[in-house]
């Protein structure tokens, strides 16, 4: 079981911890040592069991405030997958009918018809010019 010593406040204390935690127990320590060093700022040097309930209240305070935020967030998550789920299971909308206009066969033969016209002319025309 690995012994390490943390540095809390100032002080430091001999801890042991589970092979492989030695990190988490380092990232625990450190963050009562910011708390710690607040209060030491803040209030100057105080007895080691005050300094540590205080620095471990202050810790309590902010996982609270971060427990009822992630409770907070589960609920609104809660609330998003139910509506996606009504979303999911609404009926689909009826497709939009749009009409198109189509041009009737006899528009056509009729542009077709003046089209022919227009290059008679037009040969006629270039006829009459290389005259």
């Amino acid at each position: 079981m690995p012994e390490l010593t943390i540095h809390i406040g100032g002080r430091g204390f001999d801890v042991s911890c589970q092979d492989g935690e030695e990190q988490f127990l380092l990232a625990a320590a450190k963050m009562l040592d910011d708390e710690a060093q607040v209060l030491s700022d803040q209030i100057g040097r105080m007895p080691e069991s005050r300094m540590l309930l205080m620095a471990g209240l202050m810790l309590a305070d902010k996982s609270a405030a971060v427990d009822e935020k992630i409770k907070s967030l589960e609920a609104k998550l809660l609330q998003t997958e139910a509506e996606l789920q009504t979303l999911r299971n609404a009926p689909r909308p009826e497709p939009e009918r749009i009409e198109v206009a189509v041009v009737p066969p006899s528009v056509t033969d009729t542009l077709a018809e003046m089209a022919a016209r227009v290059e008679a002319l037009a040969a006629v025309v270039e006829e009459k010019a290389a005259e």
